[in-house]
C-alpha cells in the first residue's frame, strides 16, 4: 500500500467517525473540513474532500446532498458499522482496538 493509499483511507474513517459523533449523523462540508483540519491535521482541498465523500457516498457509507450552500453529509447504517469496525469495506481504514 502507498502513503497515499494510507492517508486516503485514513481520512475516509475519520470522516465516518466525525459523522458518528455528531447529532442526528449529519454534518455540512464547512464544519467536517474544519474538524479534518483542526483536529485531525487532514489539510485537503474541497474538490479532495468532495471526492472523498462522493466515494463514500457510492459504497453507501454515507449520504450526500448538494443544496447550493454546500454540501450535507449524512451517516448511513453501513457507515456507522464501518466506523466501529463492524463492517469492513476496502479503501477505508479500519479502526484499531481501543481508538
Amino acid at each position: 500500500m502507498s502513503y497515499h493509499d494510507f492517508e486516503t483511507e485514513g481520512r475516509r474513517l475519520t470522516i465516518l467517525r466525525i459523522l458518528a459523533r455528531r447529532n442526528q449523523f449529519t454534518t455540512n462540508e464547512y464544519s467536517l473540513n474544519d474538524e479534518l483540519k483542526g483536529a485531525y491535521a487532514h489539510h485537503i482541498s474541497r474538490d479532495k474532500l468532495h471526492g472523498d465523500l462522493a466515494w463514500l457516498d457510492e459504497q453507501g457509507l454515507v449520504i450526500t446532498q448538494q443544496p447550493r450552500a454546500g454540501w450535507v453529509i449524512t451517516l448511513t447504517w453501513r457507515g456507522a458499522d464501518c466506523a466501529d469496525g463492524l463492517a469492513n469495506v476496502p479503501g477505508v481504514a479500519k479502526p484499531r482496538p481501543g481508538i
